[in-house]
């Protein structure tokens, strides 16, 4: 791999991404959850600059950190339009386009659902991808502003991806969603894969990131036959007490 990513727990359940680039020794945080908890890793690791602060949506357990980080480094942030509903933003970015951390390129994928706006960044030289609060092991965002059928369009957006894409998510909520996915799979392989999921969780382990491969033998999002479908699991969710 030509960058390096390193994943931190923040606030309650979100997490931090620092990256770096490993030809250049360019910065970059994802997203910026709690700016002083960023800012005292980046010190730890020794990076000694960010450079670029990549936002994937506004919410403000992911832009709350952009004004006190861009005025400690100087960093430039981009994202798209609807970041500046909450926090400062100098660059918008929407589908298509892509965005340069030294030599390490990032696609900017617009995935509408969560929020209208929201975007993911992928290296595919890399196959590492951070998906925001669109994916998440075993799961996928709640739909704040969009519809079933825009989430359903996001995320076979993602699917068309390399199966070995690494996929970064942006909250620790896997073991609710194996919960949910147990609900829906009866099967041997999804009993497994949730036994393991709890006992990662149990020694307080990360379950992020993930990689596409997996999600699509199990993620009961990405496994639904249409939108239609799609739309009745998400529901299903959102009232789901296991």
């Amino acid at each position: 791999m030509s960058i390096t990513v390193h994943l931190f727990p923040c606030l309650t359940d979100n997490y931090g991404f620092l990256i770096r680039d490993e030809a250049t020794g360019m910065t970059a945080a994802v997203d910026t959850p709690d700016g002083e908890r960023i800012l005292a890793e980046l010190a730890t690791l020794g990076w000694g600059r960010l450079d670029l602060i990549m936002n994937t949506h506004w919410h403000p357990d992911h832009t709350q950190g952009n004004a006190a980080i861009q005025a400690a480094t100087g960093s430039e942030i981009v994202g798209p339009e609807e970041v500046r509903r909450a926090a400062p933003l100098d660059r918008v970015v929407t589908d298509s386009e892509s965005v340069a951390l030294g030599e390490t390129v990032f696609e900017v994928t617009h995935t509408p659902g969560h929020t209208l706006g929201h975007v993911v960044f992928r290296s595919a030289a890399d196959d590492v991808a951070f998906v925001g609060d669109t994916l998440f092991p075993l799961g996928c965002g709640r739909l704040f502003e969009g519809t079933p059928e825009q989430m359903w369009d996001s995320l076979q957006k993602i699917a068309a991806w390399p199966d070995a894409t690494v996929l970064y998510g942006a909250h620790e909520y896997t073991a609710a969603n194996a919960r949910f996915a147990l609900s829906l799979d009866d099967r041997p392989e999804m009993a497994a894969h949730a036994a393991d999921i709890f006992a990662r969780r149990e020694r307080d382990e990360p379950t992020e990131p993930t990689v596409l491969s997996i999600e699509k033998r199990f993620n009961p999002f990405l496994r639904a036959a249409d939108a239609a479908d799609f739309a009745a699991r998400r529901a299903a969710k959102d009232g789901f007490k296991g």
